[in-house]
């Protein structure tokens, strides 16, 4: 599995390029602010990138959609339970005392179950609210991108409109603690961890598991 990744100023967000090294086929998490040198990656590598995969629908995740959905013409995929946040970016905007503009509506909605074939890869879709009422981490092969899930060392916020302590900790619980100890975690922030680390030693986890 191929993995690429940059973040940008002001929120320093991940985004993912993550493809198939044989078809090179491609999916692109969560394009931001640093959508153009992601673009520039997807050329230089010579992907085919065929989803826009978003894993929830604040603005720092979602304010290249509309560049990159320019420039590459694929399916948009959100959990319908951000969609209310999706649709209010500009709104979310001005909260930050950031200009955004409005984004183009998502193609797909990830359902229950949901599963996704890249090339080789294989894509499940995890619902994870709590950051989010649509919050979703993505299992790609044996690594989990978890958008503003779980980072190194914390976990994410839940002071934004639709978040929740309590959620947030049992879908950590339930979900992510389900995987073994091994598995490389990709957040939309910060460095990569692993489950067993963030078990370990995660103050906000540590005896949650």
């Amino acid at each position: 599995m191929l993995t690429f990744t940059a973040a940008a100023p002001p929120f320093m967000k991940n985004a993912w390029l993550v493809a198939c090294p044989r078809t090179r086929k491609a999916v692109l998490i969560d394009p931001g602010d640093e959508v153009d040198e992601m673009l520039a990656t997807v050329t230089r590598e010579r992907l085919a990138v065929e989803h826009i995969l978003l894993t929830h629908a604040h603005l720092d995740h979602v304010t290249g959609v509309r560049r990159a959905v320019g420039a590459l013409n694929v399916p948009v995929w959100l959990h319908p339970d951000d969609l209310p946040l999706y649709d209010a970016v500009v709104q979310q905007g001005l909260m930050f005392g950031i200009r955004c503009e409005p984004q183009p509506p998502p193609d797909r909605f990830y359902e229950p179950g949901q599963q996704l074939t890249v090339g080789d890869l294989t894509i499940r879709v995890h619902h994870t609210p709590g950051h989010a009422p649509g919050g979703v981490c993505l299992e790609i092969g044996r690594e989990l991108f978890v958008g503003d899930t779980l980072f190194a060392g914390s976990i994410g916020r839940t002071d934004l409109p639709g978040g929740d302590h309590a959620t947030l900790l049992r879908a950590i619980r339930e979900v992510l603690f389900a995987f073994p100890d091994d598995t490389p975690v990709h957040p939309g922030h910060g460095p990569d961890t692993t489950i067993g680390q963030e078990k370990r030693t995660n103050p906000f986890l540590v005896g949650q598991s």
